[in-house]
């Protein structure tokens, strides 16, 4: 099978989120939200949370995981985002900053992991 340029892992990694979390019973509100400096991949609700969605599709030779690709710069331009949707469209559910690591392997996704409350507003790492 040909290799996958980044852009289509990228979009095989979040195909592969928003399935899961239609599965899991949330509400897709948006993809790949973006303002001015800032993108959010999913924005979801389920049960009076709204999550935002940072989605990384790495192949499994990557030195990295997707979890550990979110920096804190990265982090500031969701929160950033994240605040300026709440704004643009009000909402009272209860923000959560989620991270779903896609493995990659010959083309095809062959892992999704999962973290809930990956991280959160303040200056701390996430909390994996």
């Amino acid at each position: 099978m040909p290799q996958r340029s980044k852009s289509e892992i990228g979009r095989l990694g979040e195909e592969l989120t928003a399935y899961y979390l239609k599965r899991s019973g949330y509400e897709i509100l948006r993809r790949n939200w973006r303002i001015k400096g800032g993108e959010i991949d999913i924005i979801a609700c389920r049960n009076g949370i709204i999550a935002f969605v940072e989605v990384k599709a790495r192949d499994i030779s990557a030195m990295e995981t997707g979890a550990e690709a979110v920096r804190q710069r990265k982090k500031s331009l969701i929160l950033r985002a994240a605040q300026e949707y709440s704004y643009r469209y009000p909402h009272d559910m209860q923000p959560r900053f989620d991270i779903a690591e896609v493995t990659v392997k010959n083309g095809k996704a062959i892992r999704l992991c999962y973290f809930d409350n990956a991280f959160d507003g303040g200056n701390s790492d996430y909390i994996l």
